[in-house]
């Protein structure tokens, strides 16, 4: 066996800092700010690194500067090569506290299925301290110092390990008392006596929405399904429900416990449909080596379980009462 030994010929860190700030920006002195230091000193590491590759990087004009054709070719290398070093040192640096571990995830679920949850992972793992991060934009876990994400789509993240987690069914539901009074609901035609509820995040997904569903049952025809009010948040939509505002169209993993509860009831037996994307346990290729994150994971999967089973109980009870 050969080996071949090879000296990697890299200029300086902080020159590479500097040029890669700079080009980012397209400004020294917005370049100086972010990395703390004077614009004479990007000025000085950037001509610096020059001098050392035999090229120019900027042209400099009057009050502004752009990138050379070299300048641009070697921007993405510099970014790429900074992120990972940074995403490397933040995880090592976590590891050195393995009783901490930071989770990203959507606001809905993050309230109306995390958070109630999140107790029994405290009595099962005391000496792990959990930071939730709750947003419904994509949080770079490679950037950031995130460990996991828990996040809605089809699954495919680049640079992410994907590991499913739950599917969704979706399905009128509404407070119990609207099964009452002069409309109602008995069948989807009755619907056109009460208010839908719409979430937005079914929109920006593509997911099933009024139209969808009142198509799929038939009644369609006589249903405006664009009326009602919008939410920007799921958990806003099930409020809504749960106030007796109208008729949302419900996530199962994000209404189990309210149907549990009878805060909310199904009206309709065994119309609920498929939605096209799932929850995933998304994190960095190696995570799991972490005790923290491999014992968080773990937990995630056992109780997405559980309230899926719980969720075909309620299903079934709530078929069985209606027949009652």
């Amino acid at each position: 066996m050969y080996y071949l030994n090879m000296i990697r010929r890299i200029p300086p860190l902080s020159a590479i800092r500097a040029f890669e700030a700079a080009a980012r920006r397209l400004s020294f002195t917005h370049a100086a700010d972010e990395l703390n230091v004077t614009q004479a000193a990007i000025s000085h590491q950037i001509k610096s690194l020059e001098q050392w590759l035999g090229l120019p990087l900027f042209r400099r004009l009057n009050r502004a500067v752009s990138l050379t054709e070299e300048g641009a070719a070697y921007l993405p290398a510099a970014t790429q090569a900074l992120d990972g070093l940074a995403g490397a040192t933040a995880r090592l640096m976590r590891d050195v506290d393995s009783r901490s571990i930071t989770v990203t995830t959507l606001d809905s679920f993050a309230a109306q299925w995390l958070m109630p949850r999140l107790k029994n992972f405290r009595l099962r793992h005391p000496e792990i301290d959990v930071r939730i991060l709750p947003s419904d934009g994509l949080v770079d876990l490679n950037r950031q110092e995130v460990d996991m994400a828990i996040r809605y789509g089809a699954g495919h993240w680049p640079g992410l390990v994907a590991i499913p987690l739950m599917t969704e069914e979706i399905f009128p539901v509404c407070s119990p008392a609207l099964l009452e009074g002069p409309h109602p609901l008995l069948t989807p035609g009755d619907l056109i006596h009460h208010t839908l509820l719409h979430d937005d995040m079914t929109h920006e997904h593509g997911d099933v929405d009024w139209h969808t569903w009142l198509r799929t049952v038939g009644a369609d025809g006589a249903i405006d399904s664009e009326r009602g009010p919008f939410f920007g948040h799921s958990y806003l939509v099930i409020q809504a429900a749960i106030d007796g505002q109208g008729v949302a169209l419900g996530r199962d993993v994000l209404v189990v416990d309210a149907l549990a509860d009878g805060r909310l009831v199904r009206p309709f037996e065994a119309m609920g449909l498929p939605g096209d994307f799932a929850y995933y346990i998304a994190y960095p290729e190696g995570a799991l080596q972490r005790p923290a994150v491999a014992a968080f994971s773990s937990w995630l999967l056992e109780e997405a379980r559980t309230s899926q089973e719980a969720s075909h109980v309620e299903e079934r009870n709530q078929i069985e009462s209606i027949r009652a």
